[in-house]
């Protein structure tokens, strides 16, 4: 028996939509980004970590070398350390005691893949004025990733091949009295008044900035002057990426030395037990 269908046609296949190319390409780019975040994250941070650890080790072994050959170094002496070297240790007791990078010279990417590195045109540990480091803040060893967490007068300590170099973050959006209060509670009593009332008044222990604003690594951070004069005080800045995952703007953190002592063989300053 025959069978005759309605009017109706089966309907035909429609071709690929725009819609359906948009939400392809919308899947596409993000896998992108997901490779990508997980490459900047995980992998560079291998890398990093790999060269990191061989930065440090021939650090050690200069050092080491130095003492066993009975060597005398005069911890002011101006030594310049050749591009992607290693020159110091940074301890930053409150982000815990396994926090600790090898600084190597250099702020070029080259550089800043192996660890913080210093932007050679400032000073260095423990000298008259500012010493300045730049370090990642996600992925390639992410070494400043907290530095959004330091606190007024949390200790950051770094080590050179005599010395033990104490710097406390300075008071961090607060002014007048407020600063001075926060100011006494690390820093001595001409250190206040010159944070208060002096050259570093206007220096803030934390602060977000533009990539251009380069005067946060001048000897006096904030003040154009880039001589540098006996009298200043000691300061580390370190610089870093702001927001996470973007460079559209700098996270700044300024601190003032308080201490410097000898090293002594086998021992270790009571400021890195902080927390």
């Amino acid at each position: 028996m025959s069978h005759r269908s309605g009017g109706q046609q089966a309907p035909s296949r429609q071709g690929f939509s725009v819609t359906q190319f948009l939400g392809e390409l919308l899947l596409t780019a993000g896998v992108i980004i997901l490779l990508f975040a997980f490459y900047e994250s995980y992998w560079t941070n291998i890398a990093s970590g790999r060269l990191q650890d061989e930065k440090a080790s021939a650090l050690q072994d200069r050092w080491g070398e130095s003492e066993e050959s009975g060597e005398r170094v005069n911890p002011r002496q101006k030594i310049t350390p050749e591009l992607g070297e290693a020159f110091a240790r940074m301890y930053i007791p409150a982000f815990g005691s396994d926090f600790q990078f090898a600084i190597v010279e250099g702020t070029d990417d080259a550089d800043l893949i192996a660890g913080p590195g210093r932007y050679v045109e400032t000073q260095m540990p423990g000298e008259a004025g500012n010493f300045a480091v730049a370090g990642h803040r996600v992925g390639k060893g992410a070494p400043f990733n907290d530095l959004g967490n330091l606190q007024v007068c949390d200790a950051i300590v770094v080590e050179t091949q005599t010395e033990w170099i104490t710097y406390r973050v300075l008071p961090i959006d607060v002014a007048g009295d407020a600063r001075r209060a926060e100011a006494t509670g690390c820093l001595t009593p001409e250190q206040v008044d010159r944070v208060t009332h002096g050259e570093y008044a206007s220096v803030q222990g934390r602060h977000i900035t533009l990539p251009g604003a380069v005067e946060v690594i001048n000897p006096v951070p904030g003040l154009a002057a880039t001589q540098v004069s006996p009298e200043l005080e000691g300061m580390i800045t370190l610089t870093t990426c702001h927001p996470q995952f973007s460079n559209a703007e700098r996270m700044i953190v300024h601190a003032m030395e308080v201490e410097a002592t000898p090293k002594i063989a086998g021992e270790r300053p009571a400021v890195l037990e902080e927390s």
